[in-house]
């Protein structure tokens, strides 16, 4: 059975930086596309990142370079790297693995899910 765990959120001050991760069980990271979702209060799910089978990977376009996904094949664990947080960055941070590739503009399309991890950015 896939599982995904997020880790890495918390209270930070605007302007910092966080790094997410994911750690995976039931099956390896090269078996899937993998990515990056959001969702703020009050808002919809949005794709963030994917990093797919070869590396390649894809950012949304409002991000403006501020986010970095990677993946650690050998400890089978999803990063996402966020620098120059803002408050408009604060939201639930969930982790997602699909067998076909990722398409950030559909969360319905995610074969897993994540719980969650929360992310709070204070001005």
């Amino acid at each position: 059975q896939v599982q995904l765990a997020e880790s890495g959120g918390g209270s930070v001050n605007s302007g910092g930086s966080l790094r997410l991760s994911c750690t995976g069980s039931g099956y390896t990271y090269s078996a899937f596309t993998m990515g990056w979702f959001r969702q703020a209060p009050g808002k919809e799910r949005e794709g963030i990142a994917m990093i797919d089978r070869d590396g390649t990977t894809r950012y949304a376009a409002f991000l403006k370079g501020r986010f970095t996904i990677s993946k650690d094949h050998v400890e089978n664990i999803l990063h996402l790297q966020i620098h120059s947080l803002k408050p408009e960055d604060t939201a639930m941070y969930y982790c997602a693995a699909s067998h076909w590739p990722l398409n950030l503009g559909r969360p319905e399309a995610v074969d897993y899910w994540g719980k969650g991890t929360l992310v709070t950015i204070s001005s």
